[in-house]
This record gives C-alpha cells, structure tokens and sequence, in this order.
C-alpha cells in the first residue's frame, strides 16, 4: 500500500513540472525502469532514491513520502518540540543544552529525515553557541566597554533564537539557525564521542596560539591561504581571466580549491567546482591510466605493434564515425604497421597532432615510429580505435568503468551529456567575448573530455594515492619515455632542437611530460582548445600538486606567476609550453 502512496505522489509532482519519466531520470540518476517501476508500486524505493526524486523535482521528500498514520502529524510536532525545546536545560546543566538534543538526535534521525535535518541543525547551533560564550568570555577580559556588552548578549541571543524556532519548527516544520557551523551532516556519522572530543578541544582552545592555515610549498616555505586567494584575484584581474579552478594539493590530498571569475562572462553567470568544463588534451592523461589498466590486465601489451590485434588491416574497416577511425589513407603507407601503445602514449607515432594540419589533410606517418617526440592527437585516437575494436566497448564505456565510476567522478564523460546543459562554462576569447558550445563531438581519447574541477580533484587525488593502478604501472607511466629537444613544444620552434632543458632532463611519460627538480620528478599535462586553457603538475614522490583550469584564451598568461607564489613551482618549463606572462609581451 505505502508503495502505491509513494508511485501516486511520484506521478502527481513529475506531471505537475511537466516531466516525462525520461526528462526525470535525465535529471538524476535514476533509470527510467527504476521510476516506472517505483510509480506501478511494484517496489519499496530506497530513501537515497527518493531523496534524488525530490531534488529533481525541487520539492521535499516527504512531498513524496506519506504518514503512516493520521496521528502522525502530531507526533511529529512533540518531537520537534523536544529537539528544539531540550537546549533551554543547558541553562541547569552544563552542557545539556547539546547532549540532550544530540541524543535524541541519534536515537530518531533514522526514524524520519524531518528528524535528522531539524536535529543536525539544532546541535550545530549549541555547539556554535558554546564557541560563542567562550568568545564572549575572553572579550569579557580583554576588550574594554564593549566586551561586557558582548558577554551579556550571547544568551539572550541565543534564547531568542531558540524560542523563535520552537514556534516555527511546531507551525511550519522548519528552522533557521543563523551562524550555526556544520560540525554535524544529516545521515552524518558523528557520535557523541566526537561531540566530547569538541568539547575537550574548546577548553583547551583559549590555552593554545592560533596558527594561520598555510600551504607548505615545495621549498618548504608557506603561504596562508587568504593570500594565495587574494594573490589569484590580483592575477584573474590583471591578465583578465574570465573564470578559473585552482586545487593544490599536499600529503596525497587537495589542500586548497577554489573557483574564481564566471562561466559566462557576458551574464556574469559565476563558475563554481560543479560547472562542466571542456577538458581539452586533459583527456589525455584520462586516457593513459585507462590504458595502463587494460596492459596490467593484460588485454594489451606496450611494446607489441597494434597491427597484431587486428584480424585485418586498420584500412580495412568500414569508418564508423565522421573522421576520426577512417584510416584509408594508410593504405599506402609503409610504417605504420611498427606503432606500438607505448608509441602513441609518448607521443612518437609520427603522426601529425591532428591530420587537418597536414597540407592535404591526410593522415600519414612523417617519421619512424618510436624515433622522435611529435605531440599528437592522433596517436591517442589510433591507440583508442584498436582498443575498442579489441574490447568490444567503445571509450566512453571503458572510462566510465575503469575511472569514472570507480572515482565517483559521476561529472565526467569523454561526450556531452544533455545534463550538462544546467551548469556548464563557455570558453571565452582574450578580449572577453565566448566562444559557441561544441557538444556534438564524437568520444576521443586525446581531446573531447567534459568534467568538472571536483571531478578533476578526484582524479589526481587518485594518482597521488595511487590508486586504480599497480606502483609500478605508475612508475611506468612516470618515467621518461623519450628526452625532448624541441625548443619550444608546438610551432616552428618545435623542429628546432636545443639543450636549455637538458638541466631537467625533459622528457615524455606515458600521456604525460615529464622533467626533474631538486625536490624529485614531476609530471605534467596541460589542455588547450578554444577558450579553455588548463594545467596540471605533480610531484609525486612529495604528494604535491596542482590543478588549474581555465575558460578563457588568457589563462596561460597566469600560469608562472601562479605557479611560484602557490608551490614555489620555478621548474614548470612555461618558455617550452609558450606559456607567455601577461606582463611580458
């Protein structure tokens, strides 16, 4: 019966917003049997579930959810009068006015979710109110006039608050807490323990100097992390960034993120952690742990040619998509038969970066295979053709079994998802102006991922601790593959060979470029497309790191300045990559 209610409550709310079972899943994810199953009645849906129902439908959930009984409303509301009413006994004892609502708190969150959120909410509050009397009580000491003033206003303050929200949590079954920290989440894990391990803390709090939060940089200085914000602020202005992502990481860990600027300058639309990002040729470095994943699994080895996989030749295949496995102009070609894995990662196929530079815009191999350094594109997609026609799975399928969902990068794909249309940045020229979205690219390894800063977090969080892969398929892939020579990474310059970076011995990984420092080796991987520009570097033996994306064509003109006054990075080779400071010409 009570899932018939639910079925019932679901249809009402998803025609009332004009959704069709599809729209919805669309929105969440929840397959559309799944909902089609739920409104029959024939299942007994998990909260979680309901709980992403209601989201997409910007309702609550218990708009979903009905009373068991008619003398539920009424229970309802005496034990909202008991969590919100228990705190005024902290006025007898010490400490009650958390305890008492924290336990019964724990002892009902599971019973409603009205519940868990009015609970969590309420001991978040007496916590924060604790935090303020102790204030108080040293402003009491140490500021004249007005810290007698501030002491004797935290509990009315407090009482008045208390009081306002017996009345409207018993009237409208909701709460507002102003200030209220969020030491607590609803469903959260927290037990009393923690509670009293606070309350230690908080005696000891007056006792112990107060530190800045910093971050450790690589040559072991630091910097707050007020003055690296206000230092990216000073940059995003100066160079004229429309939007940007800046993580750090130390310890294996993200230490720092923060998002800067618009997703769309024109409406000034801000840019958050959430926001869809074209990823550019960061799709590469994707790219090569999916791969490494499939050598350890041995479905492919780095060293055999290609070729063998194939039960014809690669010209021989019927192009499914609008260019990029079409390889008939190989026909004639004499070497690349001798391409390997291990070449397309490190970028010494001979391939030109994409086959629309060559002259007559046919792909072709200018050089031995394996013999020189020539960042390209094509390579990465060649690799990705023969491993889908080896598999069976096409990338899209293979990332999100191998990374995405392992990572819960739940954000991220190798195409465009029609649900990225709800938040997602535009990339902008130099002078401000966006660029048009494109979303009808077909899935390719070195160039058409969409994720989002979040996303991208998780996964170099996973590379630093790493994880999906073996040490020593990480150390494969970070390691040199081939010396580079070129003076500058593309352009004329990248046919002239030089030694101005013999010092740092730069090099190409696996998907990545490598080069060394005093304080070990680091790996990095850029993206740039049109009005995207970004830039990742890792140090791996520190646990270091640090992610910056970009949607503006003036993201690159930051990147030194960025990097030096973040980590101490003065190693990144930004001459190579062009990446030229705004204030120089």
């Amino acid at each position: 019966m009570e899932n018939q209610s639910i079925g019932k409550n679901l249809i009402y709310q998803r025609k009332l917003k004009g959704y069709s079972q599809e729209d919805l899943s669309a929105k969440t994810e929840v397959t559309v049997r799944t909902i089609q199953r739920i409104e029959k009645g024939d299942v007994n849906p998990h909260l979680q579930t309901v709980k992403l129902l209601a989201t997409a439908l910007d309702i609550n959930v218990d708009e979903l959810l009905n009373l068991e009984n008619p003398k539920e409303e009424a229970i309802q509301k005496k034990w909202l009068l008991l969590l919100h009413g228990t705190p005024l006994l902290g006025f007898v004892l010490p400490f009650c006015n958390v305890l008492f609502p924290l336990f019964l708190w724990i002892h009902k969150r599971e019973d409603n979710t009205l519940y868990d959120r009015h609970g969590a909410k309420i001991v978040n509050f007496q916590i924060t109110a604790l935090l303020l009397y102790a204030l108080s009580f040293v402003a009491l000491l140490t500021v004249d006039k007005w810290g007698f003033i501030i002491f004797i206003s935290v509990v009315p303050l407090c009482v008045l608050i208390v009081l306002a929200n017996i009345v409207y949590a018993v009237k409208e079954y909701k709460c507002y807490y102003p200030l209220a920290i969020p030491f607590l989440k609803f469903k959260g894990s927290k037990t009393i323990k923690s509670v009293l391990l606070l309350f230690t803390l908080l005696a000891f709090a007056n006792c112990v100097p107060q530190k800045t939060e910093g971050i450790s940089r690589l040559d072991g200085t630091e910097i707050s992390k007020d003055s690296l914000t206000k230092k990216i602020n000073q940059l995003v202005t100066d160079a004229q960034v429309q939007g940007v992502a800046v993580a750090i990481f130390d310890n294996k860990q993200p230490v720092y993120q923060n998002t800067f600027g618009y997703k769309d300058f024109q409406k000034k639309l801000v840019l958050t952690d959430s926001t869809n990002i074209y990823g550019a040729s960061l799709s590469k470095a994707v790219f090569s742990v999916l791969v490494m994943k499939l050598v350890e699994d041995n479905v492919v080895d780095l060293d055999t040619p290609l070729e063998s996989y194939l039960p014809k030749k690669i010209y021989e295949y019927e192009p499914q998509t609008r260019w990029h496995d079409n390889y008939a102009d190989l026909q004639t070609d004499s070497l690349y038969h001798k391409i390997t894995a291990r070449m397309c990662l490190a970028h010494t196929t001979g391939f030109a970066n994409w086959r629309f530079f060559e002259s007559d815009r046919k792909l072709r191999v200018n050089n031995t295979p394996g013999s020189k350094y020539g960042y390209s594109g094509e390579g990465f997609v060649y690799l990705q053709v023969v491993l889908e026609k080896l598999t069976g799975k096409g990338l899209e399928e293979l990332a999100q079994e191998i990374i995405f969902e392992p990572l819960q990068m739940n954000n991220s794909s190798y195409q465009w998802i029609p649900r990225f249309e709800k938040d997602f940045a535009y990339g902008h020229m130099t002078d401000g102006k966006k660029y048009g979205k494109d979303i009808d690219n077909e899935p390719r390894s070195g160039s058409t991922l969409e994720t989002t800063a979040s996303d991208y977090i998780k996964f170099l969080t996973a590379i630093l601790n790493q994880e999906l892969l073996s040490k020593t398929s990480y150390d494969e892939i970070f390691s040199s593959q081939i010396r580079i020579h070129s003076l500058k990474h593309f352009g004329p310059d990248a046919a002239t060979t030089t030694t101005k970076y013999d010092a740092i011995n730069l090099s190409c990984g696996l998907g990545w470029v490598y080069f060394e420092t005093p304080y070990g080796k680091a790996v990095s991987k850029g993206g740039h497309g049109d009005g995207f520009q970004h830039y990742s570097v890792l140090f791996p033996e520190l646990g270091k790191g640090m992610l910056i994306m970009t949607n503006s064509d003036n993201g690159e003109r930051i990147y030194k300045e960025l990097l030096e006054s973040a980590i101490a990075d003065k190693y990144t080779p930004w001459q190579w990559s062009n990446y030229i400071p705004y204030d120089k010409k």
